[in-house]
């Protein structure tokens, strides 16, 4: 069964924020900074999360 996580889309000023649920985070250096990418695959219909760490 896959894992599933549901965030609440909302309003901030004129944009729209979710967070990152921590499940997601559990294999980052919490010390260090990274990016989240979001890349959407429109041939499978799907997006993709990614992290870069910032140097």
């Amino acid at each position: 069964m896959p894992t599933e996580f549901k965030r609440k889309l909302y309003r901030r000023g004129s944009s729209f924020e979710t967070t990152i649920p921590m499940p997601l985070l559990f294999a980052l250096d919490k010390n260090k900074k990274y990016n989240v990418v979001f890349q959407f695959d429109a041939d499978a219909n799907r997006w993709y999360v990614k992290f870069e760490e910032l140097t």
